[in-house]
């Protein structure tokens, strides 16, 4: 009987063991296997267009585990709203993406993880940058590596989120387009918009330039004068024309830097001194205009046009100098920079996108994302 009970004891002694050894695989199955699949199933939000002309919605969506080759993933923190994305979700733009989409053409934020081959990005960097060809409308984003910046720790996310599509527009417009020299005079047009605020600023204060800059009210021409334009012209009271004839005693103005078209671009075109050049850098009023080539051939005048985002596929390396000299002016004082910009949150994107198109915004609108 003794052996008999010594027997069962080693039995349950056994069932004891293999008990713990099972719960024991059951713990390690979990660290090793649960845990990993919920990460498979992180997402972030994003604002999608999902059909042209309609509201976006913020879905979520499945997060980017293996990062391709040559780009890095973003943590976004804010993200500007321009006036290309606007047209694009209207299905107006010069390049349209298959439904659906999330737009964003610029963000500033942290690195979270790079993909192979990075060596100028880390976890944890702080960045900004320009995701190809849109994306940035996210809590998460891919950008290639060169088109991605080092953001100064004296730089607000927000106030990053501001510069890159206008200030790289403005610079490439100014300088390597229409050839800007410091004493000339500029005509801005739409001059309280962010493309605007960006050209008059960088024009004043960079280059040495005499800026008149063209907004739709008297308070919106206030606005002007305290981001660096010497002149303005309230053109819902004044015509273009006279104004620009007034202010420069009648020469006329050497640059017409215009993103409004239609009239606005007409009267831009007949300000224009000898030898004078008008850039072509959007149609925000919706009325693409036609040159009429005699005034170009009877002044000798220059039209150009501007496509910044298009350096991206052309020419990476000048449309990266634009952005960092600009990133260096800030730096150095040598400009105001994107005044305080107006936020939404991503939840709010559509409402953003109306305050655009009713025209109430001065500066940059930014999408508040984390």
């Amino acid at each position: 009987m003794a052996a008999l009970q010594r027997s069962f004891s080693a039995v349950r002694l056994q069932v004891c063991v293999l008990r713990s050894t099972l719960q024991s695989c059951k713990q390690l199955r979990d660290q090793r296997w649960v845990k990993p699949f919920a990460l498979q199933q992180r997402g972030y939000r994003a604002a999608v267009c999902h059909k042209i002309s309609a509201p976006m919605e913020v879905r979520d969506l499945p997060s980017v585990e293996k990062v391709p080759k040559g780009m890095v993933k973003v943590a976004v923190h804010s993200t500007g709203i321009n006036f290309a994305d606007i047209l694009m979700v209207a299905g107006a733009y010069q390049e349209r993406p298959e439904l659906p989409f999330v737009p964003g053409f610029e963000m500033a934020g942290e690195v979270m993880t790079v993909g192979e081959g990075v060596t100028a990005f880390k976890e944890g960097d702080r960045v900004v940058g320009l995701p190809m060809p849109s994306g940035s409308f996210a809590e998460e984003c891919l950008v290639n590596e060169k088109a991605l910046f080092h953001l100064p720790a004296s730089v607000a996310y927000t106030t990053a989120a501001a510069v890159p599509v206008s200030y790289g527009t403005a610079l490439m417009g100014l300088t390597r387009r229409v050839n800007l020299q410091p004493g000339e005079t500029v005509l801005v047009t739409a001059a309280a918009g962010a493309l605007g605020t960006a050209v008059v600023d960088l024009a004043a204060h960079a280059l040495g330039a005499t800026v008149i800059g063209a907004a739709g009210s008297q308070e919106k021409c206030e606005f002007v004068r305290s981001r660096g334009a010497q002149h303005t012209v309230d053109y819902s009271q004044d015509s273009i024309r006279d104004r620009v004839k007034d202010i420069t005693q009648g020469k006329g103005c050497d640059v017409a830097f215009d993103s409004v078209g239609g009239k606005v671009f007409e009267e831009s075109l007949k300000c224009l001194a000898w030898e004078g050049r008008v850039l072509v850098a959007g149609f925000a009023g919706g009325d693409i205009p036609k040159i009429p080539a005699n005034i170009l051939l009877v002044k000798n005048l220059s039209a150009v046009g501007l496509y910044w985002g298009r350096y991206a596929m052309q020419n990476i390396g000048v449309l990266r100098q634009t952005v960092i000299a600009t990133l260096t002016f800030m730096e150095e004082g040598k400009i105001k920079g994107p005044s305080q910009p107006t936020t939404f949150k991503l939840e709010q994107v559509n409402e953003a996108v109306k305050f655009i198109t009713d025209r109430k915004s001065t500066g940059k609108v930014v999408l508040e994302v984390r």
